[in-house]
């Protein structure tokens, strides 16, 4: 059995949807010594996400980006949580909704996933800085 643990600094994004699946994956290199096994991301943020879904279409990461603004709206009366400023609290509720974390598949040294499923880091703050991934992967040795 094989274990390796490593912390993925992730560049600072503007608010939306973003396909990170390259990063993740050239940050672990040690991926490819993996015959089967999981793969697990954790991000360290209370208002950015993971998720897993398309990742050909731009529009597709746009309208994810439209919905959860119209759904989780900034300027709502009822936010008590507004000292850190307007997109604050609603990327609490939308991060929670989408959750911190991922665990995937590994085979034969690469992810197994979806031809057209890629990693999102969905940012939603505006301005939400450099975001960290705690990156865990465990199996058995790839032949």
């Amino acid at each position: 059995m094989i274990f390796f643990q490593r912390e993925i600094r992730l560049q600072a994004r503007p608010r939306g949807f973003h396909l990170i699946t390259r990063e993740v994956l050239d940050g672990l290199p040690e991926i490819a010594s993996l015959g089967t096994g999981l793969l697990h991301l954790l991000l360290m943020h209370t208002s950015a996400s993971l998720a897993l879904n398309e990742n050909a279409s731009p529009d597709v990461r746009r309208d994810f980006e439209t919905w959860f603004n119209q759904a989780v709206p900034e300027g709502a009366g009822y936010w008590t949580h507004t000292v850190e400023g307007p997109d604050d609290m609603p990327a609490h509720v939308k991060a929670a909704l989408l959750g911190p974390s991922l665990t995937l598949p590994v085979s034969s040294g690469r992810l197994a996933v979806g031809t057209w499923q890629g990693i999102y880091l969905c940012e939603h703050r505006d301005r939400g800085g450099a975001r960290s991934l705690m990156a865990t992967a465990w199996g058995s040795a790839h032949d």
